[in-house]
């Protein structure tokens, strides 16, 4: 029994890994005609992939979310908006370093630029405006204010920032945002922003919970047009 257990849960990973190594060995081998270089190591790969998306995957599970949930639920016993504000700033910013997606963006980043963006400055930049955008989503929630009346202002500024930011910063504040909402960030952020919400008297954990996903993301995209916009001094 205990061995289904973990084999069920597994099956269920593979099968989400599987399918689309099939469509990229298809796209190599019979449509582009190339062979697979090293096929054991691209077993191998496949298998530990797999192995360690799953143990991940139980990992947040079993921590990560419940323990994000249960911050967000005792957030109130400090009765101090701007402690949960800055609090809300650290878990997003440490969350951001280290996922992986962003980390790998920005060595591209680095290699491409040949080292006009230090991989370090671009991973640190988006997780103080990942930091930010997660601090705004709590004081939403705490002050009960409507998602559009914050973003609409939001999509302002970065239009007029896009004016400003030299290139190629625009385009990899936009790479940056999508790179930030990975495995790490966005079960451990929702747990604590609908955490909160579902503990304070007359706010409704549906519609005041959501939506911080997207500020987080908007936080990223400015503080990269930001740095982009200080190299010029």
């Amino acid at each position: 029994m205990k061995i289904m257990d973990f084999l069920s849960p597994l099956w269920d990973t593979a099968k989400s890994v599987l399918p689309l190594t099939a469509i990229m060995v298809i796209i190599q081998t019979v449509i582009l005609r190339k062979p697979i270089e090293d096929l054991k190591d691209f077993v191998i790969g496949i298998l530990i992939t797999t192995i360690g998306l799953h143990l991940f995957l139980q990992g947040a599970t079993r921590s990560l979310i419940p323990l994000g949930d249960s911050v967000g639920r005792n957030l109130h016993v400090l009765d101090n908006k701007w402690v949960i504000i800055v609090i809300g700033f650290v878990i997003g910013y440490f969350g951001t370093l280290v996922e992986p997606a962003l980390r790998a963006l920005a060595l591209e980043v680095e290699e491409l630029s040949a080292g006009a963006i230090p991989q370090t400055v671009l991973v640190h930049g988006v997780a103080a405006g990942f930091g930010a955008g997660l601090a705004l989503g709590l004081y939403k929630i705490m002050e009960n204010i409507p998602f559009l009346r914050l973003l609409v202002p939001i999509l302002i500024l970065i239009f007029i920032l896009g004016f400003l930011t030299p290139e190629p910063y625009v385009s990899i504040a936009m790479d940056s945002a999508s790179a930030t909402t990975g495995p790490v960030n966005i079960p451990l952020n929702m747990a604590v922003a609908i955490g909160l919400a579902s503990i304070i008297e007359g706010i409704d954990p549906l519609l005041s919970g959501f939506g911080i996903v997207g500020l987080t993301s908007l936080g990223a995209v400015i503080s990269v047009m930001i740095l982009g916009i200080l190299t010029k001094f």
